[in-house]
């Protein structure tokens, strides 16, 4: 059996009115993989997030999104959610009038198909925000209202552990955090990550990649990855920057 994931072939992709934010984008993610996605402001990092899960603000215009070999090009995001798919927003959103322990629960058997038990739900998430160094009153807040810049990102890592998708595509969830948040953040994902899930981060600073094993950089600018190679890459775009990529591409 095939363990690729993740295969783009050529996307283009545009805003409804005409604006192209993808040019031509190929990634092929596998089992077990943790990939990265760095680039200039403005580049298209978060717009492939966006598209990979089917944000309806961006439209496919030509090239293919594939999962597990079945074409997702134009499938909704829930569609991709129950087939595996996650995303971690950059800037997640506050949901009045639900609390994280009800959202949890009705994300949980929306992916799953079916109810899990109260008790071992409650015993799933109260050994995941222990992990995360959540405050459990958290769980009976509404989602995020109130919550700090760390306890969003930490919201959003919770929820990553609590459905288990086989992706989890983490947009900038570093941005924002001090070091002791980091830290505990990229404890949640290196606890999540194993050899049947496969990684794609998108960042701007290595502080969420330390100690992470990383199977593949690329480097996307104007739409286009430019340029992919391994956790080298990383050292060489914090000495040097993203000139030299930049200038390749034009």
């Amino acid at each position: 059996m095939s363990k690729t994931l993740l295969n783009v072939r050529h996307v283009h992709a545009a805003l409804d009115t005409g604006e192209e934010l993808l040019r031509g984008l190929d990634l092929t993610i596998l089992a077990g993989e943790t990939h990265v996605i760095m680039g200039p402001n403005g580049a298209g990092k978060s717009t492939l997030a966006n598209v990979l899960m089917g944000h309806p603000d961006y439209q496919v215009t030509e090239g293919s999104i594939a999962w597990r070999g079945e074409d997702l090009t134009h499938e909704p995001t829930n569609v991709r959610a129950r087939k595996g798919m996650f995303l971690s927003f950059q800037t997640p959103e506050e949901i009045d009038g639900i609390t994280l322990s009800d959202f949890l629960k009705a994300a949980k058997t929306a992916v799953e198909g079916r109810p899990t038990p109260p008790s071992l739900f409650r015993k799933q998430m109260q050994e995941a925000m222990a992990l995360l160094d959540m405050d459990p009153a958290y769980a009976d807040r509404y989602v995020n209202v109130g919550f700090s810049g760390g306890e969003k990102k930490k919201s959003e890592i919770l929820q990553l552990l609590m459905l288990h998708p086989s992706l989890a595509i983490l947009d900038e969830t570093d941005s924002g955090l001090d070091v002791d948040a980091v830290k505990t953040v990229r404890q949640g994902v290196a606890h999540y990550r194993n050899a049947d899930n496969a990684l794609l981060i998108i960042s701007h600073s290595d502080r969420m990649l330390e100690e992470l094993p990383i199977d593949a950089v690329h480097v996307l600018v104007n739409g286009v990855i430019v340029h992919s190679g391994g956790k080298e890459l990383i050292e060489q775009i914090n000495r040097d920057g993203y000139a030299a990529f930049v200038r390749e591409e034009a």
